[in-house]
């Protein structure tokens, strides 16, 4: 700008950096302060803060039926600090169905029904990041899990990278994610899908352990699944402890105290200290079953890693046995899958036979 006069020169001069200031400060007003519970997280990239995930989110109920992984439904999971959520999906006659292996077992809804509790979750929670992580057990189509995505309103909260694959270190910090509006996390086992970028494939930027373990001894942290260079990408470590069950793999709630408590053999903290010598870093994912047992300790560990302090405002939920009720069971849903199928006992083992057979078969895979 040519000025006459210096005073008009000033007052232009002025009225630039006022703009700027307004702008900047217009900025620094919509950012966050708090991210997924903590300041210290906000510049911290996705790629190097630690979540702890439940496996077979959707499959609920008491611990006494054996295709249940979890006895608190999404909901809880997510007030309590559960930050990925781990789903295997089936396609049933072109329905996209939350089952535990085979769905005429163990059926808990539509994947629909499931994406809009957590729609309605993170609309009440704002500043929290979230992942998603689905087991594309019949290797549907990406266009049919973004149709899903897109019914319940979360496409538009999704975090699509700007390439398919991204090192761990090039991840956006958790408050960038918040300030977006980007802050759900979605990746496909299988199946993902450029033209559909925020269903992010997963073995490409994540690696996996070994899973189905019934040995606490096992819980090493050796690369078992990926298909990148696993040096730079994140990795998850299935920490889940299993019996079996007629030869079947079934999920163990009578050693999940031990399982996932802080410390001691065959302990989630344990896990994490062998990844680190093994990988000289921590784990990114710490999949867990019943994540509520050890009262926090699963929560306790992730906040070690990060550096934070663990001190929930309200206590976690408590475990559900089977004399128990909630509002996560099976019998106090309204049919719309809040729950996995409930089942007899006297019917398990007859059950987890034919699963066996279907294994057996190559009709099913168990995870």
């Amino acid at each position: 700008m040519h000025c006459h006069a210096r005073f008009y020169c000033s007052l232009a001069l002025v009225a630039s950096s006022l703009f700027s200031l307004a702008a900047q400060a217009s900025s620094l007003s919509t950012r966050a302060t708090v991210c997924n519970g903590h300041a210290e997280l906000c510049e911290r990239s996705y790629g190097s803060v630690s979540f702890v995930g439940a496996h077979d989110s959707y499959a609920v109920g008491a611990t006494s039926n054996v295709f249940v992984n979890q006895d608190h439904d999404v909901t809880q999971q997510l007030n309590d600090g559960v930050r990925m959520l781990q789903l295997q999906v089936h396609n049933q006659g072109g329905a996209l169905r939350l089952c535990h292996s085979i769905c005429a077992i163990a059926d808990s809804g539509l994947l629909q029904d499931y994406l809009s509790k957590v729609k309605s979750w993170m609309d009440s929670n704002p500043n929290e990041v979230v992942s998603i992580l689905i087991v594309n057990i019949d290797n549907s189509p990406a266009p049919s899990f973004d149709l899903a995505y897109k019914a319940a309103d979360l496409d538009g909260i999704s975090f699509a990278p700007e390439t398919p694959t991204l090192p761990a270190s090039g991840w956006p910090t958790l408050g960038s994610m918040i300030d977006s509006g980007k802050r759900l996390v979605s990746f496909l086992d299988n199946g993902a899908d450029p033209s559909i970028p925020y269903l992010i494939d997963e073995f490409t930027n994540i690696w996996e352990t070994a899973f189905n373990l019934v040995n606490p001894d096992l819980f090493d942290c050796t690369v078992n699944r990926t298909k990148g260079d696993t040096s730079t990408q994140m990795f998850l470590i299935n920490h889940f402890l299993n019996k079996l069950v007629a030869g079947l793999p079934a999920p163990d709630p009578d050693n999940a105290d031990v399982t996932n408590a802080a410390t001691g053999a065959g302990s989630l903290g344990a896990h994490v200290d062998t990844c680190r010598t093994v990988q000289g870093r921590p784990p990114t994912f710490l999949l867990v079953d019943f994540y509520e047992f050890g009262g926090g300790s699963v929560f306790q560990v992730a906040a070690d890693i990060n550096g934070v302090t663990y001190a929930p405002t309200t206590p976690i939920a408590q475990p559900v046995t089977a004399n128990s009720s909630t509002s996560s069971s099976p019998s106090s849903g309204s049919g719309s899958g809040n729950g996995a199928t409930a089942m007899p006992a006297s019917n398990l083992m007859a059950m987890a036979i034919s699963v066996l057979s279907a294994v057996t078969m190559g009709v099913v895979s168990v995870l």
